[in-house]
């Protein structure tokens, strides 16, 4: 199975951008976005069934906020939209869907850049869906969660590190916890293949060359439970496809 996510900050500015024309290059089997800001009503979707794709929206109720998807051309045997915890639910931030025994979610993680109210959220959010991962691990041991993760774990997963270190997405705390979440058995696919700095996954639009520049933070994650890391095949990620602020990364895994 190859797996595509992809922050594309709006599925309809996206597709403005020629989204579509890219799916037809066939970049993977499973593509799943975040921030679609969009509901499924907002979106031609015969482009994306003439191309086969199964497609699950799970948006935000507040318009042209959030929002996640999955566009697959492998049929799954489930798909569950949130995980129970209002809050979360309301901003549509989960979709999961099952392919035989392994589940795959996809998650966009909050954001806590627009002030130490979302911060705080931010922290209540990502404890709670720690807790609900290690309860979903004891009936489903092999999961892949990929998704916009909004922090970039340790140095190497950011351009300026020091000018960082007081900045939402970069916190102790917030590192602390991908840290601790890491340490418990998951594995950050793209990590177990490429060593190397410089490697990132989202730019910031307030300052237009940065991108030209490769001045980013790697905050897009694919990470799998310890059961699949002995079926990984690859992990990528793609900066020159250019529909949004993020890129996609890419994860071949066999199921």
């Amino acid at each position: 199975m190859r797996i595509i996510s992809y922050n594309v900050n709006g599925i309809r500015a996206a597709i403005k951008k020629d989204f579509i024309g890219w799916l037809k290059t066939k970049p993977a089997d499973v593509i799943c976005l975040q921030e679609t800001k969009a509901t499924q009503g907002d979106v031609d979707v015969k482009a994306l069934e003439e191309l086969g794709f199964h497609h699950y929206w799970y948006s935000a109720q507040k318009k042209g906020y959030s929002g996640v998807a999955v566009f697959t051309k492998i049929k799954p045997d489930k798909v569950e939209y949130g995980t129970g915890n209002k809050l979360s639910d309301d901003e549509g931030r989960i979709i999961q869907l099952d392919f035989g025994d392994v589940r795959l979610i996809n998650a966009y993680f909050p954001s806590g850049t627009s002030g130490d109210l979302r911060q705080t959220f931010k922290y209540a959010w990502l404890d709670e869906f720690h807790i609900y991962l290690n309860k979903l691990r004891k009936k489903i041991p092999k999961l892949i969660l990929c998704g916009d993760y909004n922090i970039a774990h340790t140095e190497i997963d950011i351009h300026d590190p020091k000018g960082n270190k007081k900045s939402s997405g970069f916190l102790p705390e917030e590192r602390e916890w991908m840290t601790k979440f890491l340490e418990n058995d998951w594995i950050d696919t793209f990590r177990e293949f490429h060593k190397e700095p410089h490697r990132y996954s989202w730019w910031s639009q307030r300052f237009p060359t940065v991108r030209a520049q490769n001045k980013g933070w790697r905050i897009d994650y694919i990470t799998v439970t310890a059961p699949l890391k002995k079926n990984l095949k690859d992990a990528e990620i793609f900066p020159d496809i250019k529909h949004s602020d993020h890129c996609p990364i890419y994860l071949d895994i066999k199921i």
